[in-house]
C-alpha cells in the first residue's frame, strides 16, 4: 500500500499551536510577572524583541492565551502589516478584536454585541466586517482609542474581566510614520496620569531596529518600555520541540537524528519548522532516524536559499572568487560572528585581494556588519547564516 501521511506537525513562518510551544521560560517569567501587576491594576509597557524568524509571534500568542486562561485578562493581538498610520492601527484593532476567538466564549459574544455595528451579513464560514462603518468610525476611534479599550474592558468586567493585553505584531511599516512614536507614548501617558489608569498590558512585538525607529522620531519612547529579548533556543529546547512535534503525530524518533536537526537550526523556529517540515515529509516510515535528517537537512537548505539568500546574495556575487570566499566562509565553524584576519589566513592569493571588497559588498548587501571589536565581522541575520553553511555542507 502506498504509505500516507497526515497533517505536519510543522508551521513555516505561521506562529506554532500553543501545545507545540517549546521553551522562553526566562522570558516567560518576565511577561508573566507585568501580567501579575496589570491584574492589580498598575499598567505595564513592554517591548518583545529579537531577530526575525526567531518566534516573536508564537511567543506573543503564547502570551495573550496565558493572560486569559491563567489571569482573565481580555487579549488583542493586532497585525499591523500594511498599517500606515494611527486610523489603521485603530481599524486592524478593532477588525482583531471581531474576528479572534477569545478563549471564554462569552467574553467573544459580549464584544461582537458592543462592536455590532462593525459586523455584516453573518454568514456559514464566519462573519464578514462591515468595511464602510469601521472606515467612518476610525478616525474617531484612534482619536479616543484609550476610552475604546476601557469601554471594551468595561462590557466585560461582569464577567470577571480584569484588564487588557493589547499586543501590536508586524511593525515594518507603521514605525517609519513618526505620528505612531507620539501615539504610543501618549497612550501610556494618558493612561498613566488618568484618575483610574486602565489596567493594560501594553505589548510591541519587532526587531530592535523598529524601536529604534521610534526613539529616533521620539526620544521619549525610550523610556516607557521594558525591553524583553528573544535568544535563540539552545539545545534541550530544540530537542524538546522535535520530539513533541514528531510524536504528536505518531512518529518515533531517533535521537541522534534529532540531535543532527538540531545542530543546523541555529535554535531559530524558522529555520526549525522549515527544516522539521523537510524531514516530516521524507520519512516514509514514520520513524524519524539519521537518514530522514541529513535528506531533511539539504532539502531544506534549498528552500531557505530560496526564500532568504539566493536573490539577496549569490546572484549578487558573480565572481569566482566571490563565490569561494563565501563558500570557506561558510566551513568555517563560527556562531554569527568571525575575525576577518582568520578567515583571511585560509584564502588564496587572489581571493586575499578581493577579502576587503567582498566585506564591503556583504555590508552593502546587509548581509554583514561590523562588530565591536576591530576587524570583527557579524551576519546580521541568523537565517542567512544558516543558510551559507548548510550550502557549503550540501555542495
Amino acid at each position: 500500500m502506498e504509505f500516507q501521511k497526515g497533517k505536519s506537525p510543522f508551521y513555516p513562518g505561521q506562529p506554532v499551536p500553543l501545545e507545540l510551544f517549546t521553551g522562553r521560560q526566562l522570558q516567560i517569567d518576565r511577561i508573566e510577572r507585568a501580567i501579575k501587576q496589570v491584574t492589580l491594576g498598575k499598567p505595564q509597557s513592554i517591548y518583545l524583541t529579537g531577530d526575525y524568524g526567531i518566534g516573536k509571534s508564537s511567543l506573543a500568542s503564547f502570551v495573550r492565551a496565558l493572560a486569559e486562561k491563567r489571569h482573565n485578562l481580555f487579549g488583542i493581538h493586532v497585525l499591523l502589516g500594511s498599517a500606515e498610520n494611527e486610523i489603521d492601527l485603530a481599524s486592524k484593532t478593532v477588525k482583531a478584536v471581531l474576528e479572534t476567538e477569545s478563549y471564554e466564549p462569552n467574553k467573544t459574544e459580549t464584544v461582537r454585541n458592543f462592536l455590532a455595528k462593525y459586523i455584516g451579513n453573518q454568514q456559514i464560514f464566519g462573519l464578514t466586517l462591515n468595511f464602510d462603518a469601521l472606515k467612518k468610525d476610525a478616525p474617531d476611534i484612534s482619536r479616543g482609542f484609550l476610552p475604546f479599550l476601557r469601554e471594551i474592558l468595561n462590557k466585560l468586567q461582569p464577567s470577571g474581566t480584569k484588564g487588557i493585553v493589547l499586543i501590536l505584531d508586524e511593525l515594518n511599516g507603521i514605525t517609519k510614520n513618526p505620528q505612531f512614536a507620539y501615539f504610543i507614548k501618549n497612550l501610556v501617558d494618558e493612561n498613566a496620569l488618568s484618575a483610574s489608569p486602565l489596567p493594560l498590558l501594553l505589548m510591541l512585538c519587532g526587531v530592535e531596529e523598529r524601536r529604534k525607529e521610534m526613539v529616533l522620531k521620539h526620544q521619549p519612547v525610550d523610556r516607557i518600555f521594558e525591553i524583553i529579548k528573544i535568544e535563540p533556543l539552545n539545545n534541550e529546547e530544540q530537542i524538546d520541540f522535535y520530539q513533541k512535534s514528531f510524536t504528536s503525530v505518531g512518529c518515533k524518533t531517533d535521537p541522534a537524528a534529532l540531535q543532527n536537526i538540531a545542530n543546523y537550526t541555529g535554535g531559530f523556529p524558522k529555520a526549525m519548522h522549515i527544516i522539521g517540515n523537510n524531514v516530516f515529509w521524507l520519512d516514509k516510515d514514520n520513524v524519524i532516524d539519521m537518514s530522514d535528517a541529513v535528506r531533511g537537512i539539504v532539502s531544506a537548505a534549498k528552500e531557505i536559499g530560496e526564500q532568504f539568500v539566493d536573490d539577496q546574495v549569490y546572484k549578487e556575487l558573480k565572481s569566482k572568487d566571490y563565490q569561494s570566499i563565501l563558500k570557506k566562509l561558510g566551513k568555517e565553524n563560527f556562531d554569527i560572528g568571525f575575525d576577518k584576519s582568520e578567515i583571511e589566513g585560509k584564502l588564496n592569493e587572489a581571493e586575499k585581494k578581493k577579502f576587503n571588497n567582498f566585506l564591503q559588498k556583504m555590508k552593502k548587501l546587509n548581509v554583514l556588519k561590523s562588530g565591536t571589536e576591530r576587524g570583527e565581522y557579524i551576519f546580521s541575520n541568523r537565517l542567512i547564516r544558516l543558510y551559507i553553511r548548510m550550502n557549503s555542507v550540501k555542495e
